[in-house]
């Protein structure tokens, strides 16, 4: 199997013929069936449904499909780092809507200062397709938080480990977090993501019954509430770290509750240098809390 008969076999799925795929790859057609039966020989398997005309990519062809496409894009990025031109790579960057998506854009600008040439495509998503697209090469990483089923295909490294707290309007009487949280309406972070099940599952160990006013699934709405005295919420540390706006801070938890959010990342991957370089630079821009590779 070489690289050569693998981007055939790309040309012929996206150009839906041989002969089609021919002109891509500038081979005559009888040259790209040659080819691929070569392929086929070699891997003891039929890739494509002769019984369709065109013939069309089996099962087996379009696992091999996939795999084609990485094993090119690893040779690509390898020839680059090794030409070293992996300064001017772009980095396919992936995050869950998480309030430590603001460091991302501050952590690519900081990063460029060393790498100028580099580019950065950003995308926001939830943490499974993310984490998918990671595992099939479409993105090089994903900020995705603890408890996020990365596989074991994947490298899963934290760069922020930080506390929770509870925050209540500013002018709150200072009092226990348990009648902070059960005499004063709580406006409740409510998503089907880890930092809400982290949040429910403290309430309910330690049996803390709250009165909710609302259920609202991004926590800068949250802190905004609670600002204007709507209630007390529960949030992590960096949300009101830099603008706390003289609200009232407590640690919440017993012992108080810490939540990681790290980068995913393929087990090998030709970027790997800058890969690690966007860690740590998120994990400085965490501060106190940052965690380095």
């Amino acid at each position: 199997m070489d690289t050569r008969q693998l981007r055939t076999l790309i040309a012929i799925s996206e150009q839906g013929t041989f002969a089609k795929a021919a002109s891509e790859v500038n081979l005559t057609p009888s040259a790209v069936s040659q080819q691929i039966h070569a392929l086929e020989q070699e891997l003891d398997t039929p890739l494509f449904n002769r019984e369709t005309r065109p013939p069309s990519l089996n099962l087996h062809g379009l696992q091999l499909l996939e795999m084609a496409k990485n094993i090119l894009k690893t040779v690509e990025e390898t020839r680059n780092q090794l030409k070293g031109n992996s300064v001017s790579s772009t980095l396919a960057v992936g995050s869950v809507r998480t309030s430590t998506i603001g460091l991302l854009p501050r952590a690519i600008v900081a990063l460029r200062q060393t790498y100028p040439e580099l580019h950065v495509n950003l995308r926001v998503g939830m943490s499974t397709t993310l984490l998918n697209d990671v595992n099939a090469g479409r993105l090089d990483m994903a900020i995705v938080a603890e408890h996020a089923g990365v596989s074991r295909d994947l490298l899963w490294s934290p760069f922020l480990r930080e506390p929770l707290v509870v925050i209540a309007p500013p002018d709150t009487p200072v009092m226990s977090v348990r009648n902070l949280l059960e005499t004063m309406p709580l406006v409740r972070f409510a998503s089907n993501v880890p930092l809400a099940i982290l949040i429910d599952n403290e309430l309910a160990r330690q049996d803390i019954r709250t009165h909710d006013i609302a259920e609202i699934d991004t926590v800068p709405a949250i802190v905004e509430c609670v600002s204007a005295g709507l209630g007390v919420g529960i949030v992590p540390d960096i949300a009101v770290r830099e603008n706390g706006r003289d609200m009232l801070k407590m640690p919440f938890g017993n012992p108080q509750i810490y939540r990681q959010i790290g980068t995913v990342q393929r087990t090998s991957s030709a970027k790997s240098e800058l890969l690690i370089a966007m860690h740590n630079q998120l994990a400085e821009m965490a501060g106190e809390f940052g965690v380095f590779r």
